[in-house]
C-alpha cells in the first residue's frame, strides 16, 4: 500500500488498498489503524480534505473500527528486556 505524508493535526500518513478497501492511518505518536470497507470516495475526499485530521475524526474513526496494526518488520523474537535484565 502506497502511503502518502500528511501533516494534519495527529495524522502523519495515509494509504488506500482499493482492491481490498482497507484505508490506513499513522498518527504521530507511530500507531498504524486500518479500517475496513473503506469506499473509494471516502479515501478521495480524506486526500483532498482542506481539514484532513477534522475529516478523518468525524467520517472515518468515529464511524469504522480501527485495528491495530505494525508498520515496522517483526521482530528477531528477542525480548527487549533481556538486555535490562540478564
Amino acid at each position: 500500500m502506497d502511503m502518502h505524508k500528511c501533516h494534519a493535526g495527529k495524522l502523519r500518513a495515509i494509504g488506500y488498498d482499493a482492491a481490498k478497501r482497507v484505508l490506513r492511518v499513522v498518527l504521530d505518536d507511530g500507531t498504524a489503524l486500518e479500517y475496513a470497507n473503506v469506499g473509494e470516495s471516502l479515501w478521495y475526499k480524506l486526500q483532498h480534505s482542506s481539514a484532513p485530521w477534522s475529516y478523518y475524526r468525524d467520517q472515518i474513526e468515529d464511524v469504522f473500527h480501527g485495528t491495530r496494526v505494525s508498520d515496522k518488520p517483526a521482530s528477531s523474537g528477542k525480548n527487549p528486556l533481556d538486555d535490562l535484565f540478564n
